[in-house]
């Protein structure tokens, strides 16, 4: 999954940008104050996308396209 469509899915969902680590962005979820870190790399694995969303908790985002 490209790391652009899951930054959009988690602002859409009403997660924010809490800060820009070294090698990680960090968003929040303001309802429920959780906190996950986001890779900078181009492609991110289902996977890891999944695990973010279970973070922050968010409904999983969907695969495909």
């Amino acid at each position: 999954m490209k790391r652009g469509k899951l930054i959009r899915y988690l602002r859409e969902s009403g997660c924010s940008l809490l800060r820009e680590g070294g090698n990680h962005s960090v968003f929040i979820n303001p309802l429920n104050k959780e906190i996950a870190s986001v890779p900078r790399h181009a492609e991110l694995g289902d996977f890891l996308a999944e695990k973010i969303c279970k973070q922050l908790r968010l409904p999983k985002i969907k695969r495909g396209k």
